[in-house]
Parts: C-alpha cells; structure tokens; sequence
C-alpha cells in the first residue's frame, strides 16, 4: 500500500503544509511570491518543484540543508540576485533548473561537489562568467547555458574528457568567441548542439554522427561547407544561417538525410545553382536558402519533397518561370521567391487543385507580367477559412516546440522602419509588389477571407479597387500604391475594423475620401498622389458638383513596404525543461495598431515547461 504521507503535490492549488517525512513536493504554478517558509524542516525531500511562480526573492541558503534533494526545478519565477554558495552541500543533486529568472554573477564553484549532476539548465539569466570547464561533471548529460552573459574561450582540448556523458550543449545567446576545430564533435555522443549567436569563427564545426539537431546561426563562421557534414545521416535540424559562409552547396545537402526535416542556410554568402538531387521519401519540412547568392533555375526534383511546408528562396539570383508545379506539393504553406529573376505569367492549368494550404505568398521584387491569376487566387483555400488548424503541422510538432523550442517565423518589415518576428500561425500574407502585372484586381481575391496583408503595389493594374476586397475584414495591411487604379473609394473601407496600414498613394482615384471613424485614422500618406481625390485628411476640400478629371500618372513610388523570410527563432533551451522566446524587434516609428499586435505576440510567445512524468498524489482543494 502507498503511504501517502511521503508523497504531496499541490500544483494549482495554494495549500501549505509540512510533512516531516515528505520526499516529493510539487507547488508548481501556484502564484507563489515567497519560498515556504518550512521547506528547511524538509529533512528527507527528494523532489521540490516551485517552477513557474511569482517568486521574486533571492534563493535562500537554507535550502542548502536539503541534503537528500536529487531534483530541484526553481525555474520560471523572478529569483534575484546570485546563486548560493552553499549549493555545492547538496551533493546528491542530480537535476537542477533555474531557467528564467534574473539570477547573476558567477557561477558558484561549490557545484563542483554536485558530482551527481545530469542536469544543469540555467538558461535566460543574467548570469557573467566563463564557460564551466572546471565543473568535471561525469555524468552531466545536459547543459543549457542560453541567453546569458557568459563570454571568453571554451578550451576545447579537454571538453570530451570533461563531459565525456554529454548529449544535449545548448549554449546560444552569449558571448563565446574562439574558434572550434572541425573535428571537436566527431568522438562525442552529442545529439542536440545549439552555438547560435555567439562570435565564434573559422570553419564550422563538423557534428557527430549522433547529433539530430544541430544549429551555428549567427556567429561569425567562415570558409566553404565541407561534404563531411553529410556523414551526419541523422541530422534532422540543421541550421547555419546568418554566417560568412562561402562557396557552392556541397551536392550531398539534398540527399544525405532521409530524416532530415529543417534546412536553414539563409543570410550567407553561398554561390552557384542548387543541386537537383531531391531523394524520394525525404522528410524535408523547411529549406531557407534565402539571402545568398544563388542562380540557375528551381530544382525540379524539390516536386519529391512531400512534406515541405515552407520553401524560402528570397533574395537570391534564380532565374526562371512562375514554378506551378510546386502546387502539387499537398503539404506547401509558405512560399517567397522575392527579389530573384523570375518572369513570366503566373498561369496555372485550368482545373489544376494546386496550393490548396498555402497561407503567405511572396513573389515580389521579380519581373512577372500579365493578369493577376485568378485561377490560381481561387485554390488559396487556407486563405479563404478564417480559422486554420495548423495542429498536424510538421514545423510545429511537439518536438520542436517543447523540446528544442524551435518554432519557424516570418519576418515582416514595413518600410525599412519595423521588424516583427512572429509565428507562422499569425499570418496569412500575398505579396505580389514590384512587378510588372496588368489588368484588372481579380474579385475573387474577395474570398480570402483570412488575408492579414495584401501588397499589389508597384504594378501596372487597372480598373477599380473591387467591391469584394472590402469583404476581407481580417485585413491589416492593404497596399495598392503606384499602379493605374480609377474610380472611387468605397464607403466598406470603414468595415475593415483591423486595418491598420493602407496605401492607396499615386494611383488615378477619384471622388470623396469616406469620412468615417476609423478611416479618419489614416494619414494622408495613404492617399497622396491621387489628383482627383479630396477630403480630409488631403487639404484639398471636396465640392458637391465638382468632377475632377483623371490624373496623369507618378511611377516613381515608395520602397517597397514589406520584407518577409521564414526565420529560424526561439531556439533550444533544453531537452527537458524548454523556455521558447519568439523575438519580438521593433524601431521607431511604428504605428499604434502594430504596437497592439506586438504585445499580443508577446503574450503568445512563452513556451511552457513540459513537466517530467513523476508518479504522485494530486490534493485538490
């Protein structure tokens, strides 16, 4: 029978009790400001767990007596000041998680009597210290250092033999310098190995044969991508984007992995064609090869790629026609191919169920011409629900969202003055400014019914603004600058409630500005450069009988008012524990509305803690 005496879990309640003999205490999400005041009577605690609290003291030296403790999770609060001293007498120590707090300064060396340790998650700080060589854990299998203050050299030479039960090195968002040599990894037994944005250079590191998740961005890695990288065969995540790297793609990338899922080189300097060698049955869910310098045409054996969900080839030097048919590809949701040599129609074969879950499209900045593709418009289906499941997603599995913390992103810029980092979930975005596109806007652009952002600027598109597009009342960002639009502008402006960003500058629009509350709120940037239009907030006053005739045109137009990738963020702070941030940068300048979204976003961004499996007694109040 199970005395339940020793045993008591009080996770979302707000009960207090002690037991003199309780080995497990579990007062997780409790609204907790302070830390018990018995927990130092606790003589026989084994597990405590005061995670995700209010906790704003520091950590006091009297839970140092807890000599029995093997798993202490504090993380998740707002703990102070530095870690004590004395934590090094809890020897029998074996899992320790202080993530997300504001604890600083040095690492107590006391932890080097923790001989015990496995588990060392200190990520999300304010700690300022070197890399913990002198730590000699044997069996420290997972350590997470992420988003500190840590800086200075890791002495590489000994870092097997120091950690030789290392698996999981999350050490991204500090300040490590140095250079690793390529062959560091390639005895050890690590499976997930995070270095992003540190200052290390030189040639990049080669992982291990064991190593599934592996990510370098934004560092300061240099040289060409050596073939040996595809020895890694069980490489799921790989990530080096945001580096100096150079050179063409080794022909192996495509090909190597049938498990690999995210592969993200974008922000390089790397040259030359992508190789054709799609396998058949690969698991390729993302490739970002955006922002390099790539030519040639699309690799058509990509139509192998079954379960690719985001393809990013933006800001590259490809040279081809509209590739439809990516639209077979059942699984594609995002695809930007913007700023590269694409031209052509966007025709697609009458009939042809082609990019059924596609929710962004970006094919800006290229020389596309003719009719906007109504037959393509009309098989956005994602784009026409208002709510989309995304729970099946590849790129937000539970793996990479609770484990590594990895969630895909899309970087939305507005005229070179904001950047929002945010969840591919958020946004379903057309962009199709820069072109050379004709004729006139297609109604059944009307049945995109989840559009948040919509550019058509910068074209040569005639005609009225449609009637239907007022129907999009999700609708935040509306660009329809620098083309040949008539007539007037319909009263239904004011229905679009979330509309935020509207440009309808430098067109041939005629008539009264509609005067109602929520279209009082643009600027007259949103309407300059139309001859014909008066009303506020244009000074020019609009007279009852007055009929002015059509402007002559003004191509010279504004920069183009959105940049989007898909990003790689929020990345890895534990196997165990998982602390996910979506970066949020904004600048100045940036309109209410979008300050609005961006504290949603926030709100949205934390990643809860999936609690380890105990087998306890639940006591509800």
């Amino acid at each position: 029978m199970l005395n339940v005496s020793l045993e008591l879990n009080l996770t979302y309640n707000t009960l207090e009790y002690t037991f003199p003999l309780l080995e497990v205490l579990g007062l997780s999400s409790c609204n907790l400001t302070k830390f018990p005041s018995f927990l130092s009577s606790l003589k026989r605690l084994i597990r405590l767990d005061l995670s995700s609290n209010r906790i704003s003291e520091e950590i006091p030296s009297s839970i140092c007596q807890l000599s029995s403790l093997r798993y202490l999770s504090l993380g998740n609060n707002s703990l102070s000041g530095k870690m004590p001293p004395c934590v090094g007498n809890m020897t029998n120590l074996v899992y320790l998680y202080l993530s997300g707090n504001k604890l600083q300064g040095l690492l107590p060396r006391s932890l080097v009597k923790c001989v015990n340790i496995s588990v060392l998650l200190l990520s999300y700080n304010e700690f300022a210290d070197i890399f913990p060589h002198w730590l000699q854990a044997a069996r420290l299998y997972a350590l997470d250092l992420s988003a500190n203050r840590f800086y200075g050299i890791i002495n590489l030479t000994t870092f097997g033999l120091i950690f030789p039960a290392l698996e999981y090195l999350f050490i991204s968002h500090n300040s490590f310098t140095g250079q690793w040599p390529t062959e560091v990894f390639s005895n050890t037994s690590l499976a997930v190995l995070e270095l992003s944005y540190n200052e290390f250079g030189g040639p990049i590191p080669l992982p291990s044969p064991f190593t599934f998740f592996y990510c370098i961005a934004g560092n300061n890695f240099t040289g060409k991508i050596p073939s040996l990288i595809c020895d890694a065969s069980k490489l799921e995540h790989l990530d080096l984007s945001n580096n100096s790297l150079t050179g063409s793609l080794p022909r192996c990338l495509t090909n190597f992995s049938i498990d690999l899922s995210i592969l993200n080189l974008r922000m390089n300097r790397l040259e030359g064609t992508i190789p054709q060698s799609f396998s058949w049955r690969n698991s390729l869910a993302t490739l970002d090869l955006s922002q390099n310098r790539l030519e040639g045409t699309l690799p058509r054996s990509l139509i192998r790629c079954d379960y690719l969900e985001i393809l990013d080839l933006g800001n590259n030097r490809i040279e081809d026609g509209f590739p439809g048919w990516l639209g077979t590809l059942p699984e594609l949701k995002v695809l930007v191919l913007r700023s590269n040599n694409f031209k052509d129609n966007l025709d697609l074969p009458k009939g042809a169920h082609r990019f059924s879950k596609l929710r962004i499209l970006d094919l800006s900045d290229n020389n596309f011409g003719g009719p906007l593709p109504s037959n393509l418009i009309m098989h956005l289906e994602a784009m026409m629900n208002s709510e989309n499941d995304q729970s099946n997603s590849l790129y937000m599995t539970q793996f990479f969202r609770r484990v590594v913390g990895y969630e895909n992103s899309v970087t939305v810029s507005i005229k070179g003055q904001i950047q929002l980092l945010v969840s591919l979930t958020v946004f379903t975005i057309i962009d199709l400014s820069h072109n050379s596109f004709e004729g006139d806007i297609p109604r059944v652009i009307g049945h995109l019914h989840s559009l948040i952002g919509l550019n058509l600027s910068h074209n040569h598109l005639t005609g009225s603004i449609p009637d239907s597009l007022w129907n999009l009342t999700n609708l935040e960002w509306l660009d329809l600058s620098s083309n040949k639009l008539g007539g007037v502008i319909s009263r239904k402006l004011g229905d679009l409630a979330s509309l935020g960003y509207l440009n309808l500058s430098k067109n041939q629009l005629i008539g009264p500005i509609p005067q109602d509350k929520h279209s009082s709120t643009f600027s007259s940037d949103s309407f300059g450069g139309n001859p014909g239009l008066c009303g506020t907030p244009l000074p020019k006053a609009c007279l009852d009988d007055a009929h002015p005739p059509p402007p002559s045109i003004n191509r010279k137009g504004y920069e183009n008012w959105i940049e989007q990738n898909v990003l790689w963020v929020g990345y890895a702070t534990g196997i165990v524990i998982g602390i996910s941030i979506a970066y949020i940068t904004f600048e100045t300048g940036r309109p209410k509305w979008l300050a609005q979204v961006v504290r949603m976003l926030e709100r949205r961004a934390i990643k809860c803690m999936e609690k380890p499996k105990q087998k306890v007694i639940k006591f509800h109040g």
